[in-house]
């Protein structure tokens, strides 16, 4: 008889290959360790209260958080019909489609500026993204107390005093409506930075032999370039900015709690729904609410990434 190949003894000698198991039954004990708190937290602080809530908005909840009478959909119809709740998701909804765009177009602005600059960049990115690590709380005590307070005082009034214009009552609820120059300024402020950061991530990544090729093919100046280039670039990190302003800005609380209170003028649908929860004691409404908003915020959410195609390859 021959004898055996190298490759045969090779084989013959290597130690017999562990089939990996898949699922559960491959999950070590270390990896429970690190991943059990948080999906306990997860499941206990997060899904939890979703489900209780969802089984609070059809029965009658007061001052309870218990279930009370089933009433099915009583809840919600009451909430859809012509009432504070409907008209705070009106406003909203042109809130929305205001601040959305203007916070887009300012800090794609803001990034392609840094972006271009050479001198100092650090710095300004730092200048202009540090107001994000401002808490919103803070931010608009400081609007309210500091530049737009009263008539007689306030940063905003001397400025205009010394044109000659007449001190402005900004937070009063009376016409023009003043307070939305202040809620939209400091909402501009706070969140300008965050997404121009993730612009600036996106035009990081474009390469710079795009730019060469076009002024070979003969694009004239910067608006060709940026409307050819950048911005095609720039789809997958632009869908997910206008996503997140989408849910921030249905999602809005502090700056109007803190700015106007419980006003029946600019009233956000959570100041809303905190006062009939937290105020009335009136859980089933309250939390009947936050499911219509949450679907609101879900459909709106799935219709822009099904127009803008997100997710989808550049």
């Amino acid at each position: 008889m021959s004898a055996p190949s190298v490759t045969e003894s090779a084989v013959a000698a290597a130690p017999p290959t562990r089939r990996r198991r898949h699922g559960l039954a491959g999950v070590t004990g270390a990896f429970w360790l690190f991943v059990g708190p948080f999906l306990a937290g997860l499941v206990i602080f997060v899904y939890v209260p979703i489900v209780w809530s969802v089984v609070l908005s059809f029965s009658r909840a007061q001052n309870t958080v218990r279930p009370g009478d089933w009433v099915g959909l009583q809840n919600y119809l009451d909430l859809l019909q012509p009432g504070p709740f409907l008209d705070s998701l009106i406003t909203f909804t042109v809130f929305a489609a205001f601040i959305v765009p203007l916070t887009f177009a300012l800090s794609l602005g803001l990034a392609l500026l840094l972006n271009g600059i050479r001198f100092m960049r650090a710095f300004f990115r730092s200048v202009f993204f540090l107001p994000t690590a401002c808490s919103y709380v803070v931010a608009s005590l400081i609007w309210k107390l500091s530049i737009f307070n009263g008539v007689r005082f306030g940063l905003a009034n001397k400025v205009i005093g010394v044109f000659g214009v007449d001190n402005i009552a900004w937070l009063a609820t009376t016409d023009p409506p003043w307070y939305w120059l202040v809620i939209v300024t400091v909402r501009l402020w706070l969140q300008i930075g965050f997404y121009m950061i993730l612009f600036l991530a996106g035009l990081q990544r474009i390469s710079p032999e795009l730019y060469e090729a076009a002024a070979v093919d003969g694009a004239r100046n910067a608006w060709q370039t940026f409307r050819y280039i950048t911005l095609p670039q720039l789809r997958a990190t632009s869908v997910a900015v206008l996503l997140l302003l989408l849910i921030n800005a249905y999602q809005a609380f502090d700056e109007f709690f803190n700015l106007l209170g419980n006003s029946s003028f600019a009233r956000p649908p959570l100041v809303y729904l905190y006062y009939t929860a937290q105020g009335n004691q009136d859980f089933g409404h309250g939390t009947a609410g936050a499911v219509i908003l949450a679907l609101l915020i879900m459909i709106v959410t799935l219709a822009q990434g099904r127009i803008f195609g997100f997710g989808r390859a550049e």
